[in-house]
């Protein structure tokens, strides 16, 4: 294996170790990422480059910038879209789905977690397989449908423990705790608890601050208030002595703390932890947390019986939630204008580009979206058959009508061409080359299949009812087929090059019939050398 390979089976190592984390350093991984596109990038590897961006985009959401991660999104899409990476469409979709959480639309943020799981195949890694499942349960509970939620958890669950996946269950036993937690279930709420705390002494697992909040939470509002301190001092002491820290997890930990102690009566002690937790908060300017330190404290405070206190309390609790709802409200509607703006100027950009691959007369494909289209079908199907028609004496029509009259035999042949290869080849296309000369392609369709089709098609256009628009001149076609095998090579060029010839046949012999296989009048010309006054 060469230099660049290895350096590519490391990165791809790399990213996908970010990819399967579920525990982050945002900021960190945010720096990790960037440099690992960049080499994606240096090595000329676009897939690597592809899966690199969007976990740049998960960590620049994950850091706080959720606008610029909603931007960015679109591109990661598009590129799995467009490449039929399947595995890259579905981490995207829960990506995605989290950045519609943050701005508060839940039913979008469903959207997207199902999506995450029905792009699943035989491609996805055995953790995206429960991750994603346990991410769709997460987006049902958001939306109040718990009863649809906890089957998705129960398969999460089942699915772990059969692929031995014993950390990612942690974490998939822990959010469903919390689901239910905040569905106001407790007791359901703490036989998950039981379930989790059973999980990590079997497999000697540490459980993580996280975790542990989560639980104190639960045995909080089941009364366990002494249990919960104990769960939160264990808590706030592997916090202490890990490696990981996000700038709000030992306020949240305090808080949860402080509340355990104030329903047990220990209201010293509870004040301790939120004088703590207070000024962590305006320390690292934690505005959400501490609308939450207000709150607890007007709680303390009646708690003491210090009720003018605590209402004068109370009322900075709500002056602060009600700041912070008006800032989450303006970014979360400055987040959506982004993404609406994004979205806006890549369909009208989607828009032109297929508006230039369009002909403005007949609607059809034109000339540069054969060059797009046809060289790739080339190489990559055997049985590609294209046919070139052409209106036979179209000129007397114009001649002896108008070239309105022209223009409506143009787009009424365009239609019947549309209508009868979509009977026949559903996955070909139509285009106009120019004039009076349409494009026929015919996906896995042998010649002598498409011959027969394609006088099924000629025709019926001879058959139309021409007489509203010409009255008394026919309007018939000829047409020249070719199959790939049937070209010098396999260039776009070369196979319009022998269809054309077959056409020459065509109206040499009679006009108004197919020819295929190659031309026997022993004249070679290259495509569109011919004279056009013989059409």
């Amino acid at each position: 294996m060469n230099g660049s390979a290895i350096c590519a089976e490391q990165l791809s190592a790399a990213l996908l170790a970010i990819e399967e984390r579920i525990l982050w350093n945002a900021e960190a991984d945010l720096a990790l990422a960037t440099e690992l596109e960049a080499q994606a990038v240096e090595l000329g590897d676009e897939a690597l480059a592809a899966r690199a961006r969007l976990c740049r985009t998960n960590m620049l959401m994950r850091t706080g910038d959720v606008a610029g991660a909603a931007r960015q999104i679109y591109d990661c899409y598009e590129w799995a879209v467009e490449h039929e990476d399947r595995r890259l469409q579905a981490r995207t979709h829960l990506i995605w789905a989290n950045i519609q959480r943050l701005l508060g639309d839940f039913a979008k943020c469903l959207e997207h977690s199902l999506s995450s799981v029905e792009l699943l195949d035989e491609t996805a890694t055995p953790f995206m397989q429960v991750w994603h499942r346990a991410k769709l349960a997460d987006a049902l509970g958001l939306n109040g449908a718990m009863e649809a939620a906890r089957p998705r958890y129960h398969q999460a669950e089942e699915l772990a423990r059969e692929l031995r996946l014993w950390e990612t269950l942690t974490s998939v036993l822990n959010n469903w705790a919390y689901t239910e937690f905040t569905d106001g279930d407790f007791v359901r709420a703490q036989e998950v608890v039981q379930r989790l705390n059973h999980h990590a002494v079997t497999h000697g697992f540490e459980l993580d601050p996280a975790t542990l909040d989560t639980i104190g939470a639960i045995q909080i509002e089941n009364g366990e208030y002494a249990a919960a301190e104990e769960t939160m001092r264990v808590c706030i002491a592997r916090h202490e002595t890990g490696l990981r820290e996000d700038a709000d997890d030992l306020p949240e930990y305090l808080l949860t703390m402080a509340r355990a102690q104030r329903c047990m009566g220990a209201l010293d002690r509870a004040q301790a932890s939120l004088d703590t937790a207070r000024l962590l908060c305006v320390d690292r300017e934690l505005h959400e947390v501490l609308v939450r330190v207000h709150q607890e404290q007007a709680e303390l405070l009646a708690a003491r019986g210090e009720f003018a206190e605590a209402f004068a309390m109370h009322k900075t609790f709500y002056a602060a939630h009600e700041s912070l709802r008006s800032k989450q409200r303006e970014a979360q509607a400055q987040t959506r204008q982004a993404m609406f703006e994004t979205a806006e100027a890549r369909e009208e950009a989607e828009r032109f580009r297929e508006q230039a691959r369009r002909d403005p007369l007949t609607g059809l494909r034109n000339r540069r979206y054969i060059d797009e289209e046809l060289p790739a079908l080339l190489t990559g199907d055997a049985d590609l058959t294209v046919a070139i028609v052409d209106l036979d004496h179209f000129k007397r029509v114009n001649d002896q009508l108008s070239h309105d009259v022209g223009d409506q035999v143009l787009v009424q042949v365009a239609k019947l061409l549309e209508t009868k290869l979509a009977a026949v080849a559903p996955d070909g296309f139509v285009a106009r080359l120019g004039g009076e000369e349409f494009l026929l392609v015919l996906p896995r369709t042998p010649v002598p299949t498409a011959t027969t089709r394609l006088d099924e098609v000629r025709r019926a256009i001879r058959a139309y009812d021409w007489w509203t628009i010409t009255g008394d001149l026919p309007v018939t076609v000829s047409i020249g087929v070719a199959g790939v095998h049937e070209a010098p090579d396999l260039s776009q060029s070369a196979i319009l090059s022998t269809a054309d010839r077959n056409l020459y046949v065509a109206k040499r012999g009679g006009r108004d019939r197919v020819v295929s296989g190659m031309a026997r009048d022993g004249r070679t010309r290259s495509y569109r050398d011919r004279d056009r006054d013989a059409a």
